[in-house]
This record gives C-alpha cells, structure tokens and sequence, in this order.
C-alpha cells in the first residue's frame, strides 16, 4: 500500500467512521418519546439506552490502544467498524428495552475503537508537520455530527418509524468498512506489552460509574447520600488506579505522558475547557425551544451556523497557529469562547434570528480552532512509540470530559432554576441566561491552564520544525 495513497484517503477513512459515531450519539436524544410509545413504556425507562451506550465507551476506551498494539490498526478499525454497523441493525430491530440496551453497549463497544484507532493511525501516517492538516479534516465530522443528529432525528421520527434512526448508519458503515479495505495502515508493535487487568477493573469501574452518576443525575430519583458515596466510590477507585499505575510495569494507561508539557496542559486544559462548551448541545436548543418558542427541527437549524464557521475555520487554522503560536492562539481563543458563550444570555424572543446566526458562527469559528489546536498540539512532542498510549489517554479523557460539560450545563441550570417547574417559560428561561454567564466565565478562567504554555510550544506540527520539550 503507497504511502501516498494512504495519506490520500486514510483521513477519508476515519472521518467517515466518526462521522457515523458523532451522528449515532446525538440522533437518539429526539427519537426517545418515539420510541418509549412504541416499545410501550415511559420515557424515563430508556435513559439506560443512553448511558448505557456511555458506560460502554467509557470501559472500553483505554484498551483500544493495547488492542490496535497486538492485533494492528487494520483489523481491529475493521472490527470495530463492523461491530457498531451490526449492531446499530440490531439496534433498529430490538422488540423491548433490554434487548436495546443489549445492542447499545454492542455499539459502543465497537465506537470506543473506532476514534482512538483511527487517531493512532493518522499519527503514525504523516509527519507532525502534516500532522494539523489531517487532524483539522477528521475532526469535521465530530463538528458535524452532534449539530445534524438532533435536526435529523427530528425529521425522521416527525415522518419515519424510530427504527430508521439506525438503520442510517448502514450505508454509512458499509462505506467506511470499504474505504478500510482499501486505504487502512495496518501498524502494529512487535512485541505488545500485556494487558493490565487490574488497572481495566479500577479505570473501567471507575469511569463507568462517574459517567453513570452524571448521565443519571437529575433524571432518576437516587438520595443525595447514595449519589455522594457512589461519587467517593468512584474517585476512590481512579485513586486507586493512579497509585497502581504508579507501581506497574506495563499500566494501561501510562501517565508519565503527562510529563510531557504540551500533552499535559492539551489534556488537561481540553479537559478544563470543555466543561463550558460540553454542556451548549444540550443548553442552546432549550434556549431555542422553550425562550423563543421555536419547534425541535426548527432550534436545529440554529445550529448549523456553527458547523459551517467550523468548516471554514480549519482552511485558516494552520495559518493562524503558525504565525501567533499554540500558547497566544490558545489563551485568546479561550477568552472569545468565553465570551461568546456568555452573549447568549442576552438571546431573547425579540432577538432578530439574524443576529442569533451572526453569533453561532463565531461560536463554530472560535470553536474550531480551540479543537483542532488542543488535538493536534497534544501530539507535538509525543514521540513515534507513545503514539498508541498518549492517542488512548487523550481519548480516554475527551470522553470523560464530554460527559462533565454536558452534567455542567445541567446542574447549572437546575441550581439557578430551583424549584420553579420547567414548564414556567420565563423561569426557564431566565435560569438559561444565568447559566450561559456562568459557563462563560468558567471558560474565561480556564485559559489560565494555557499559560504555562511556552512560545515555541507545538512548532514541530504548525511550523514542521523540532519543538523544545522541556
């Protein structure tokens, strides 16, 4: 297989399979009243749909490296893609909530391998002075996705049987298993260091139950004292894994990576900055449905400004980091996400629509550039042999971090609503400002985590040139 050919159409390979799991992962939300009238049972019963799918990624996330070392990026990618295509038939198929609950953690078993796989081949592929470019490509789907699936899941199950909202993903899977027949690498590590089991049990449990203590809260009636013991349970247990991984010989995940600087602070600080925008899917279309009184298909269209601002920023993202530098371009950027999330507190029903899209690209645009400069920038100084482990970390904590920013969004918004009821229209909406300014501002302090940036930072993936790590 060329390497030309394989630079050529390997970001064509993964961008497809990620589109399809960005699309899967949102697309559901707006299909539920749909499917809890045809599968007989309440709404509230199918959140196990949802975290369900969520607990899956998040255990098995941190073996997907280990996987691609021992079996190579080719088969297990393959794999994956199937798995997630095979299930989302069977997905469309189930005659009751356990049998879809079933073939939701089937898909995201298969999900968890897909992004972290085709990040560690894309790495391995170009050279970090190619590295920017490819990653601004792949990370157009992950834009994508999210905005599409609740407009899409609104038209389908508005004109079409809920069980289409899975079914879509088969041409799309059936395509991407093609394009990996054809254009996937298959890297793999000569001699694979041995799974850590017990540091899956600890990390796997431990993720698993702080992602379900989050998708949950709010949604079932759990005491506030069984919450607070599952959380120390659950910190207790990542605790436990930290002090393991410490004394290891070959830990799941290795986090002496996080000695390296530009890994560090674009983990950590992706991490730090993600709980305010984490929670904007979830906070905007409120904000359009219940303060502008707009219908569901009508609040998704508003958010597809930002996916074309998002599109357009990555055709000038590499210029810009080239000329200003990770660190200015990172702590600015920050700021303006800040600051723009903040403005729609002032979003009202008299708010011409004109002016809602004027500020939801510059949300895309700011937006963007933060992904494509905290993603590409965290491989800068990782060196060619780290690439599977630091892809798996990185990956590990984006999906954590998801799942914080959107039960951010949440609470901030119950905590400011009270106990006013939710259908109070002017309550609700007044609680959305508050918490718009309130996630605005966490973002704003969050660019301090950038700060100990230094200024030739990530220069050998925006400039091509040898960076410094210190």
């Amino acid at each position: 297989m060329e390497n030309s050919s394989v630079k050529r159409y390997l970001p064509w390979v993964v961008a497809t399979a990620l589109f399809m799991e960005q699309l899967d992962s949102t697309i559901i939300n707006t299909a539920i009243p749909s499917m809890a009238v045809s599968l007989h049972v309440a709404p509230l019963s199918l959140k196990a749909v949802v975290t369900s799918y969520i607990l899956s990624l998040a255990i098995c996330i941190p073996i997907s490296g280990w996987m691609a070392d021992r079996f190579g990026t080719r088969r297990v990618f393959s794999h994956a893609v199937t798995i997630f295509t095979v299930s989302s038939v069977l997905c469309g198929l189930s005659l009751n909530v356990p049998m879809l609950v079933a073939t939701r953690i089937l898909q995201g078993m298969g999900a968890a391998m897909m992004m972290p796989v085709g990040r560690l081949a894309i790495i391995r592929t170009f050279p970090k002075a190619e590295l920017l470019r490819a990653m601004n490509f792949v990370i157009i789907p992950a834009l994508i996705g999210p905005l599409l699936g609740p407009t899409v899941g609104g038209l389908i199950v508005h004109w079409l049987p809920w069980r289409v909202i899975f079914f879509i993903n088969v041409p799309v899977g059936l395509a991407a298993l093609l394009l990996v027949h054809r254009h996937m690498p298959d890297y793999r590590v000569g001699a694979t260091r041995p799974l850590d089991v017990i540091g899956l049990v600890l990390f796997g449990s431990g993720t698993a139950l702080i992602s379900w203590l989050l998708e949950v809260f709010g949604e079932h009636h759990i005491d506030v004292t069984s919450a607070a013991i599952l959380f120390l349970l659950s910190l207790g247990l990542l605790a436990a894994y930290g002090w393991h991984a410490r004394q290891a010989s070959y830990p799941l995940l290795r986090l002496t990576l996080f000695r390296v600087r530009t890994f560090r602070v674009s983990v950590v600080g992706g991490f730090i900055t993600r709980l305010g925008l984490g929670g904007l899917p979830f906070l905007l279309p409120l904000l359009y449905q219940l303060g502008l009184g707009l219908p569901a298909w009508q609040s998704g269209l508003l958010m597809m400004p930002a996916t074309a601002a998002a599109m357009g920023m990555k055709l000038i993202s590499g210029p810009i980091l080239r000329r200003f530098g990770y660190r200015k371009v990172l702590i600015i950027n920050t700021v303006m996400i800040g600051a723009t999330i903040s403005l729609f507190a002032g979003v009202t029903a008299a708010t011409p629509i004109a002016l809602i899209t004027l500020l939801s690209l510059i949300q895309g645009f700011f937006n963007s550039l933060q992904f494509s400069s905290m993603n590409s920038m965290a491989y800068a100084d990782i060196a060619a042999e780290d690439s599977s482990m630091a892809s798996t970390i990185a990956s590990s904590l984006q999906q954590m971090s998801m799942s914080f920013g959107l039960a951010c969004g949440s609470l901030v918004t119950a905590w400011y609503l009270g106990g006013l009821p939710q259908t109070d229209q002017i309550a609700v909406t007044g609680a959305l400002h508050n918490a718009f300014l309130t996630l605005g501002g966490l973002t704003v302090i969050s660019s301090l985590s950038f700060w100990t940036l230094h200024d030739k930072d990530g220069e050998s993936v925006s400039k091509g040139s040898v960076a410094v790590a210190e």
